[in-house]
């Protein structure tokens, strides 16, 4: 028989990291590191900086979801939870109009735990609260491993209540797209797709995340052209310079990766530049379809992404040339 070997948990966080600020917070704003959170708490992130104020706020680390640019705000501490923190989440959600907070501690008391299932019942969809525990374990003499458990999140319960109330309101082609892209995000969930999805909305579009903030996918239903579409979008201050550096730079690469002709949309009137896949005819009011047309969707979002999201991800503008490079 194989020997196994002894689990064994580090009781006191600060043997491996004695200060928060000068340790912890360092150590989480690393790529490999967020992710872990990401992976946690079902949100692509990206770190914009470290003890940096948002307006009249400072936050431990402040990031952007990747999908929709909003902000996220991590608050961190070694130790159990208490008031003062707690207190601070609550100037961030006052003061900010779209947020996510994340609230990380060794143990998260009772009360304060309550507190965030409380707080996630009473505010709309644009406030979202988690709490995390942290742990460290390690086997033997093996390297230390970090684990996050999600003790406190958006009651998506009651919040499934308040859309369902509001799905009452909705005309019939709102309801439609609610029910498409619930269904294409099941499909893409059991079928193990390496993407993830956004919660459904009553509108004809969906997005997804490529691994850093400005860019992402976007897949859309048109039922009165009756036909389906993906592209890439790319937003923010240096979009010109972005677009014209991928296809500058990238065109006869992507092209020949994704083994297709893509449509270069430079749009300097617009907020976004796009890079698009031809489109797809089909109905989408025809549900007996929707399996084929998921499948195709399914096939373009990982095709783009698997193409695009190391590419972007290393792009500096830089590289176009300062000449080139457009900004607002």
């Amino acid at each position: 028989m194989k020997k196994l070997g002894k689990l064994e948990k580090i009781t006191d966080l600060r043997d491996v990291w004695p200060t928060e600020a000068g340790d912890f917070t360092p150590w989480l704003a690393e790529e490999n590191n967020i992710s872990l959170l990401s992976e946690a708490i079902n949100i692509d992130l990206e770190v914009e900086a470290q003890e940096q104020f948002v307006g009249p706020f400072c936050a431990d680390i402040l990031c952007k979801d990747t999908v929709d640019n909003s902000w996220v705000l991590i608050e961190n501490q070694l130790e159990k939870t208490d008031h003062l923190h707690l207190g601070q989440l609550l100037t961030y959600a006052a003061g900010l109009e779209a947020v996510t907070i994340v609230w990380i501690a060794q143990t998260f008391t009772e009360e304060h735990r309550a507190a965030i299932d409380w707080l996630n019942e009473r505010t709309d969809e644009n406030i979202n609260f988690f709490g995390l525990e942290i742990e460290l374990w390690k086997i033997d003499d093996s390297d230390i491993a970090p684990k996050f458990n999600v003790v406190s999140k958006p009651n998506s319960w009651s919040r499934t209540i308040k859309n369902e109330a509001e799905k009452t309101n909705q005309t019939g082609i709102k309801v439609l797209q609610h029910d498409y892209w619930t269904t294409f995000k099941e499909f893409m969930e059991r079928s193990g797709s390496f993407v993830r999805c956004q919660k459904p909305q009553y509108q004809h579009w969906t997005n997804f995340a490529i691994g850093r903030a400005y860019f992402y996918i976007c897949a859309r239903m048109n039922t009165r052209e009756e036909e389906l579409g993906v592209h890439l979008v790319i937003n923010g201050s240096d979009r010109e310079g972005y677009f014209k550096l991928l296809e500058k730079k990238y065109k006869s690469q992507i092209e020949q990766q994704m083994n297709m002709k893509l449509i270069w949309r430079l749009l300097p009137e617009a907020k976004e530049n796009q890079i698009v896949v031809p489109p797809l005819k089909a109905d989408p009011k025809n549900r007996d379809d929707w399996s084929r047309q998921h499948e195709w969707l399914k096939t373009m979002i990982e095709n783009l992404h698997r193409v695009l999201s190391p590419i972007i991800r290393n792009l500096e503008i830089d590289d176009l040339g300062n000449n080139e490079a457009v900004t607002e």
